[in-house]
């Protein structure tokens, strides 16, 4: 019997005055600032539409929310499950507009698979995928790679350096390229990355992964795992409004899989990440238009301009691509 795979989205509403007022009233931050994290496309229906086209096998779909819903969203689907924010996350973190402290307690959700993949409401299905596609004989799919931290002023690389801090300090990297160098040179995952991994394998430390920005493949009982390891540092974490630079996120728990032996590669051209910006929306277009693809990660960033333009243009683009209503809708 196969093990079953539940898919978790994350959606904030950053035009919703309650959710706007809170943050300012627990945080002193205006709603307006960061306001590339927060602002909302108009795409989230196509999100639905691609999961049921091409992933029909879900077992359930948990949408993750601050309490504000899509108005055309059928909150009576069968698959879908409305999670609250206080439905999961501990009180003593609430109310959070970090995204970390969501990340960091998925795996509380009641009746979450063992098996779950992890979107942000900016990933988006554009092929056929199987449940192969993320995981495999119990083991997560990822991309098993090393990487070197990149510091600069717009960058998370803070986070991630607190997050390899903690590689360091509980895993022996001698250990872990004894076991999984294969994967490290498997060129499924490009031949740059191989070239990466030859070049970082003789430090004798962990630098950092690669992270792909795609839909994560994790399992409950890693997080546990991970929350039993470093108590401290994810409580410190979720204890943080928003996010900070002493904070580390989710991928510190994708990371612990990969070291543990517990992922198989996947192919490098799974998936694709654009940071959108005017000069580079044709292409986002022809992505969505195409099916070289079959995951689609359009990253916002403070850099975006001309959004009215650049959303017509999208959702022109994904109503092409997805022009029947899912069951999702009303």
């Amino acid at each position: 019997m196969e093990s079953k795979i539940d898919f978790v989205i994350a959606w904030v509403d950053g035009s919703d005055p309650k959710w706007q007022a809170d943050k300012e009233k627990f945080t002193g931050i205006k709603a307006n600032v960061d306001a590339c994290r927060y602002r909302d496309w108009d795409l989230l229906r196509y999100w639905f539409r691609g999961v049921e086209k091409f992933a029909p096998w879900v077992n359930r779909i948990h949408f993750v929310t601050y309490g504000h819903l899509p108005e055309w969203l059928n909150t009576e689907h069968p698959k879908l499950n409305i999670v609250n924010h206080k439905d999961f996350i501990p009180k003593q973190y609430l109310p959070t507009f970090n995204s970390h402290t969501i990340e960091l307690n998925l795996h509380r959700i009641k009746g979450l698979e063992e098996q779950f993949v992890y979107f942000n409401d900016d990933i988006f299905l554009l092929g056929e995928v199987k449940p192969e596609d993320f995981f495999e004989n119990g083991k997560a799919r990822d991309t098993i790679a090393l990487d070197a931290l990149k510091f600069c002023s717009k960058s998370i690389a803070f986070i991630d350096a607190n997050n390899v801090a903690l590689l360091n300090d509980k895993f022996d990297k001698r250990r872990f390229i004894k076991s999984n160098w294969k994967e490290l040179l498997n060129p499924i995952i490009g031949i740059k990355k191989v070239i990466k991994n030859i070049l970082l394998m003789p430090f004798p430390f962990f630098t950092g992964f690669y992270n792909h920005h795609l839909s994560s493949s994790f399992l409950k009982s890693s997080y546990e795992y991970v929350w039993n390891c470093f108590p401290k540092v994810l409580d410190d974490t979720c204890r943080s409004k928003i996010r900070e630079k002493n904070n580390v996120n989710q991928w510190l728990i994708k990371d612990v899989q990969i070291i543990k032996g517990i992922c198989k590669n996947r192919c490098d051209r799974f998936g694709i990440r654009i940071n959108l910006k005017n000069t580079n929306v044709d292409e986002c277009i022809d992505i969505v238009k195409k099916k070289q693809f079959r995951l689609l990660c359009i990253n916002d960033n403070e850099d975006t301009g001309e959004i009215e333009k650049l959303q017509e243009r999208l959702k022109e683009a994904f109503i092409l691509r997805f022009p029947c209503k899912s069951e999702f809708e009303r």
